[in-house]
Order: C-alpha cells, then sequence, then structure tokens
C-alpha cells in the first residue's frame, strides 16, 4: 500500500486547496499532541499548543523549503510552541539527580524491564518518561519513539547533532535513575513471591 506523500498536499495547499491540509492535519495530529502534552504535562494547554502548531504551519507553509522532512519541520514548530508556552506560565521543572547514576544502572534497569510484560513494560517507561522535564521527555520520545534521527533531532531543538547526542546521554541516565526508583518496589517483590 503506497501512502501519497506530505510533499503532495503540501503542494495543493499552497496552489490553492486549503482542504488538503486536513490530510496532513490527520496524519500528525496524535503525534504533535502526544509531544505537546510530554512537554507541557496539562491536557488542555496541550490540545491548545497543537491547534496553535497546526495554524502556525499552515501560515507558514510557504516557508517549508523540504531541507527536511515535513514531520521534523512540524515538530519544530510544536517544540517551539510549547517552549514559548512553557516561558508564559512560567512553571518549573522537577530535576532528578543523576548523582547516583552509574553505566551498571542501565543495565540492570534493562534486566529489570525485560521481567515486565511488555505492555506494562511501555506503560512503566511511558510513566517514568513523564516524570522527566519537559525538554528531556521530548527529546527521548522523538528519538526512541518517533525513530527521528540526531540530525532531525537538532533541527527541531535548534541544537547540532553532538548536542543531541549529549543531552539523549543525560536524559537516559535521568530517565535510568527514575526507572531505577520506580521498579525497585517491584523488582523485590517479584523475588519475594518466588
Amino acid at each position: 500500500m503506497s501512502t501519497i506523500t506530505d510533499q503532495h498536499y503540501i503542494d495543493k495547499i499552497l496552489q490553492g486547496d486549503a482542504n488538503a491540509f486536513a490530510v496532513l492535519v490527520d496524519r500528525y495530529k496524535d503525534m504533535i499532541f502526544t509531544l505537546s502534552i510530554k512537554m507541557i504535562k496539562n491536557r488542555e494547554e496541550a490540545e491548545e499548543v497543537a491547534q496553535d502548531t497546526f495554524i502556525k504551519a499552515y501560515n507558514s507553509l510557504v516557508k517549508f523549503k523540504g531541507d527536511s522532512k515535513f514531520s521534523t519541520w512540524i515538530y519544530k514548530i510544536a517544540y517551539n510552541t510549547c517552549l514559548d508556552r512553557l516561558k508564559k506560565n512560567k512553571k518549573e521543572d522537577n530535576n532528578t539527580s543523576i548523582d547516583e547514576f552509574s553505566a551498571h544502572l542501565i543495565k540492570t534497569m534493562d534486566n529489570a524491564l525485560s521481567a515486565l510484560e511488555d505492555k506494562e513494560r511501555k506503560q512503566t517507561i511511558q510513566n517514568c518518561l513523564n516524570l522527566l522535564p519537559s525538554e528531556e521527555n521530548f527529546l527521548l520520545t522523538l528519538f526512541y519513539f518517533e525513530d527521528q534521527s540526531l540530525e532531525e533531532i537538532g533541527k527541531v531543538m535548534n541544537i547540532n547533532a553532538n548536542n543531541v547526542k549529549v543531552k539523549l546521554f543525560r536524559s537516559r541516565q535521568k530517565l535510568a535513575v527514575i526507572l531505577k526508583k520506580q521498579l525497585e518496589p517491584e523488582i523485590i517483590e517479584c523475588y519475594e513471591r518466588k
């Protein structure tokens, strides 16, 4: 099954077919909302940010040059819209200390996660991701769930690929600490049942 490319609909919109934008909205609405809620952490505001993202994308579509994928371009708009909303709200993010992190920790967490059912594992990871600061949650979601490359994430976040790699490493460290705190009671309980 071949799908019509984003560029086809972009061309139609630029030629005056405003209805063609509905296809792009339909393609990206779930991911834009998911990314927004990960950063904003409030459903109503995330919905507003998602709407604002599509309005900005529609109004700026003439500026889309095709240098990157449309998804990268619209994720960048969503990311910047989220940052603007966070600045406006002046919310404080919770920061997790990585003092207790060690290289061994990630390996331990992989082993612990493999003991959980797949669905439980995904839910546990999502819950732990939501405990991270917005930007780190967004970064890990793009990398692991949206399979965006370091370069694409760099374009979205306005940083170079090396900075993305560093931020990704630090975010994974924080996630490992959170996973350890969340999973230790389950692991202990699991061993006590044996």
